[in-house]
């Protein structure tokens, strides 16, 4: 279980109950990756998976966030990691991923992966280096619902 905390104000922790789900789906659903996503879905997608957040001691206020899918054992996807853009510049991306990275890793995970458009040099320095475009493969399950081949 994580949960850590910095010298300079600031824990680190995947207790879901302290996740702010109205402040988490504002930012959320601004992004590029999930414009317009509904709060009952993302609040959906935070139950089925590991949120971790992190936290300014002195107020409790949420700062920034990240959630894990994973089957516990072999494989985990990162996905909707956001800081407050008024606290970016700080590390505290940098810090929420390796902290996922490493509590992951020490879980035996062997394969931790994501999907981003802008952000490689944060995720480079910690470890994640490109995967060959043509393993991805991608099924959009509402355009094909009707259609799929038997």
């Amino acid at each position: 279980m994580l949960n850590e905390r910095r010298d300079d104000g600031f824990v680190l922790t995947d207790d879901p109950e302290r996740v702010d789900h109205d402040l988490v789906h504002e930012w959320i659903a601004g992004t590029y990756w999930a414009t317009g996503r509904p709060a009952d879905v993302m609040r959906r997608a935070t139950a089925g998976s590991e949120p971790v957040g992190i936290y300014r001691e002195a107020d409790g206020s949420q700062v920034a966030f990240a959630r894990v899918v994973t089957d516990g054992v072999v494989f985990a996807y990162l996905c909707d990691v956001f800081v407050d853009p008024a606290w970016r510049g700080r590390g505290l991306g940098r810090w929420l991923v390796r902290a996922l990275r490493d509590d992951l890793a020490a879980r035996g995970l062997r394969r931790f992966l994501l999907v981003t458009r802008t952000a490689q040099g944060v995720y480079a320095p910690l470890g994640f280096t490109p995967v060959d475009g043509e393993r991805w493969m991608e099924c959009d399950l509402q355009a094909t619902a009707g259609g799929l081949a038997r």
